[in-house]
């Protein structure tokens, strides 16, 4: 699961985003990735999943699907960036052990 927020570095909102990005990783014991929306990246990602107001916060799943997304002005809780997180995973672990695990006949 891909966590990130855009955001533009270079403006008045840019401290909040890497003070949570920052607490996140403290509190949560995860990594958001801050990605610049002044980068391809940043700008191509914007485009795709049609952000409109930054910072965003988004939740993309290894398939490229967005699982849910948050728009400025308020930064979602933690928790709740936490729990599409923490689910994912679990249900990914879950999945691999059915899949290599052989069936009893």
């Amino acid at each position: 699961m891909r966590a990130l927020v855009l955001y533009h570095p270079n403006s008045e909102h840019s401290g909040q985003v890497e003070d949570y990005a920052r607490d996140f990783k403290r509190f949560k014991g995860k990594d958001l990735e801050l990605v610049s929306l002044e980068t391809r990246e940043g700008a191509h990602l914007a485009e795709l999943y049609d952000v409109v107001r930054y910072p965003a916060v988004l939740v993309i799943g290894p398939d490229g699907v967005m699982q849910k997304i948050w728009e400025a002005p308020l930064m979602p809780l933690m928790d709740e960036v936490n729990s599409y997180v923490y689910d994912y995973n679990r249900d990914l672990a879950r999945a691999q052990l059915l899949t290599i695990s052989p069936l009893n006949s």
